[in-house]
């Protein structure tokens, strides 16, 4: 079985998401296709397939994140030391290009959302960071041209 990396917050984030599934939209979306199939004619009842598309999404969500969850390796970056990137690192990186300053942690796949500053372990950047450390320069394929960023710190935890 694969084990997917993720730090704790990740995967609490995935737990609850995964309760609220199972409790809250699960018997809601029972209770909406009971209420179309009383409609009548279920061949011509948007609101029965509607529900039904609705329930396979949700079904296909929660099996989905079951499988996430068994299969997590919950890594602590606190207890990570080094100067090298490595998963669970804080990075801060300047553009070479704009000179713009930016900070990102390298988190598992399921918990990325670069908005937020979570930069997936599997992403190019991420992967051309992981094993260097301060003062390297990473060039990383963009669909602008290759972007470099020089690497200004390192922190755990």
């Amino acid at each position: 079985m694969q084990k997917f990396p993720m730090t704790g917050p990740g995967l609490t984030n995935l737990e609850t998401e995964l309760r609220h599934l199972k409790s809250e939209e699960r018997p809601a979306i029972i209770r909406a296709i009971a209420e179309a199939r009383s409609h009548g004619d279920l061949s011509e009842n948007a609101e029965y397939h509607s529900a039904r598309e609705r329930q396979s999404f949700i079904e296909g969500r929660i099996a989905e994140l079951e499988e996430i969850i068994s299969a997590a390796e919950v890594i602590d970056p606190a207890t990570l030391t080094g100067d090298t990137i490595k998963f669970g690192a804080q990075v801060e990186l300047i553009d070479e290009e704009t000179e713009k300053q930016v900070r990102y942690q390298i988190v598992g796949l399921h918990e990325a959302d670069i908005k937020q500053g979570r930069l997936s372990v599997t992403s190019p950047l991420a992967k051309s960071l992981i094993g260097k450390k301060p003062g390297d320069t990473v060039s990383v394929p963009a669909p602008g041209g290759d972007r470099s960023y020089e690497i200004i710190t390192v922190r755990f935890g």
